[in-house]
Parts: C-alpha cells; sequence; structure tokens
C-alpha cells in the first residue's frame, strides 16, 4: 500500500476547508484545532495493520455500505466515502456490523431525541464555559484523542444539567470522530470527580445511565480507548453503582479507577499530554479556555446543522 491515505474527503472537502481558516486557539505554548488533514504515514501503516484498512478491502467495503444503504429507504446519509469511514474503521472495514452500527446511531437519535435534538455548539454553551468538558490540545503518542470531563466540584447543577453535559460529550465525540486520526487511533477519556458531592450524587438516575451506555457502547462510533477515574472520593461508588448494572464486559475492562494514583494514569496517557495538574508535563496556563474552546469548536456550527439532517427521515 503507497503511503497515502486511501479516503477521499468528498463533500468533506468543505469542512478540512472551513478549518484550514480557523486560528489555532493557543493554549499557552500549545494550540488546540480541529485536525482534519488525511491520515500521517503512521497511522496509515496502523490503519492497515489493525483495521485491514487496505485498497482492496477499502473499496469493497465502500460499495457494499452502499448497496446496503439503498435498502433502507428511510435512511438519509451523504453519498460520501468520508462519512462511511467514520462507522466502518472502528469496525475493521467489516460492512454488516459497520452498517448495524449506522443504524444503531441514527435509531437513537430517534429514540432519545432530549439528547439529540439541536445538537450544535451555539445551542449547548454551558458545559463548556462552565469548564466542565476540555478538549485536550495534544494527542498522546499513539494519536489519541483525549478529553476531559470535570463533574466534581466545577460542576454545578442548577447552571449546568446532567442532560447538558452528556449532549455536550455527545457533540464533541462525535465530531471528533470526524478527524481521520481519531477515526484511526481512538479516543481516551479522563472524569475527573475531585470535590464530588452527596447532592450532586442525587441527580444520577438508572435512566440517564442506561442513555448514556446505550449510545457509548452501542452508538458510539469510535474506539474508545480508556474511560480513566480520576480524584474520585468514596461517594462516587454510588455513581458507579447507578451504572455498573448497565455495563457491558468490553467497556468494563476499559474503565479505569486511578483514584490520587498519577503513575497510574500516566500508564495509559503520556506525560507530554497530561496536565502538570495531574502528573503530566503539559504547561498549561491557570486562565479558562471553556468559552475560547466553545467559540472555536461553534466556528464550525453549520457543518453540526448539516450533521442534523442525516438520519432516519420522520414518517408524516
Amino acid at each position: 500500500m503507497d503511503k497515502v491515505d486511501l479516503i477521499s474527503p468528498g463533500r468533506y472537502e468543505r469542512i478540512l476547508e472551513t478549518a484550514k481558516h480557523i486560528e489555532p486557539l493557543k493554549m499557552g505554548n500549545v494550540f488546540f484545532q480541529y485536525e482534519l488533514q488525511p491520515l500521517s504515514a503512521a497511522s496509515i501503516e496502523k490503519a492497515k495493520n489493525e483495521l485491514r484498512e487496505t485498497e482492496e478491502v477499502v473499496k469493497q467495503a465502500l460499495a457494499d455500505m452502499r448497496e446496503l444503504i439503498k435498502g433502507e429507504k428511510d435512511l438519509y446519509v451523504p453519498d460520501d466515502d468520508y462519512f462511511f469511514a467514520k462507522f466502518l474503521r472502528p469496525c475493521k472495514w467489516h460492512v454488516k456490523p459497520a452498517f448495524e452500527l449506522l443504524k444503531r446511531f441514527y435509531r437513537y437519535k430517534l429514540t432519545h431525541p432530549r439528547y439529540c435534538i439541536n445538537l450544535t455548539p451555539k445551542s449547548e454553551p454551558s458545559a463548556f464555559v462552565n469548564d466542565i468538558l476540555t478538549p485536550l490540545p495534544l494527542r498522546t503518542n499513539d494519536g489519541c484523542r483525549i478529553v476531559l470531563i470535570e463533574g466534581g466540584k466545577k460542576w454545578n447543577p442548577k447552571k449546568v444539567s446532567l442532560d447538558q453535559i452528556f449532549r455536550t460529550v455527545m457533540m464533541l465525540l462525535d465530531a471528533a470522530v470526524i478527524e481521520p486520526e481519531t477515526q484511526v487511533n481512538g479516543v481516551h477519556v479522563i472524569l475527573d470527580m475531585d470535590g464530588l458531592f452527596l447532592s450532586q450524587v442525587t441527580y444520577y438516575t438508572p435512566s440517564f445511565a442506561n442513555a448514556v451506555l446505550e449510545w457509548v457502547q452501542k452508538c458510539l462510533p469510535t474506539r474508545l480507548k480508556g474511560v480513566h477515574i480520576i480524584n474520585q472520593p468514596f461517594i462516587f461508588n454510588m455513581v458507579f453503582a447507578i451504572f455498573k448494572p448497565f455495563l457491558m464486559e468490553k467497556l468494563r475492562k476499559r474503565v479505569i479507577f486511578h483514584g490520587t494514583d498519577r503513575k497510574s494514569l500516566l500508564k495509559y496517557i503520556d506525560a507530554r499530554a497530561l496536565p502538570v495538574r495531574y502528573g503530566g508535563e503539559l504547561e498549561l496556563p491557570p486562565e479558562s479556555f471553556g468559552e475560547k474552546i466553545w467559540k472555536y469548536i461553534s466556528n464550525f456550527e453549520d457543518e453540526f446543522i448539516e450533521a442534523e439532517t442525516y438520519g432516519y427521515q420522520s414518517k408524516k
């Protein structure tokens, strides 16, 4: 295989062009930006070795995916290689599992409208502005995106609801998996529960836990490499007990409890990409970046609005 990305961006060239004209967000000595460029040579080789991504496999999978979609009359999605790759890569280019994943992804939009309707940056600023959710600027050495969620002392349920946090996580991860590098390499999520209070625990319900884990385990088209729980107080056991009945074995193995053990976290997240306060080497200024990140992502509002039109068409 030549060292070129096999996936043509197609209509997504417009998003790539948009990204080129947006100034990266400076965070200390590093930058956060939406990375839509074709795969690096290292990721091309990784896709070949881990995902079966060869010219022959890709060509056949894309053709087969198009045939399956023709039979799903009520489903509207763009006829685009770049779009299909988002579902095919996490399924290692096996078409039937990828097609089932795509259908589950869009059926979830129908069955859970409270989380999925009007899911655009400008409709959900709260979790960003209140510094609850932050995409970290650097990837791990093996190319994974890192998303930080601070669900303890920074979370005021009267300002930001659990629904709003979940909607923002959905939006951010769905945006991340448009990035070719993230499709191939995956995502780590760090959940910092420092300062969690008993009054916050009462907002978690079994129905919410079920909805979250249905999306994560059955609908999310990404290689979720790890969910890292850090700084959790004892009462976090009450929260985890609500989620535990809905956890499937695959995800259960990828939920790692680190507490305040920074060496444990560094086994999974490279020091260069991890903030100093978590035992890493990434020096971020003490200033808040939440609103700036939200404004940066809002530059892609039109693309999120267009994505809202994809899915199963409601029958009148």
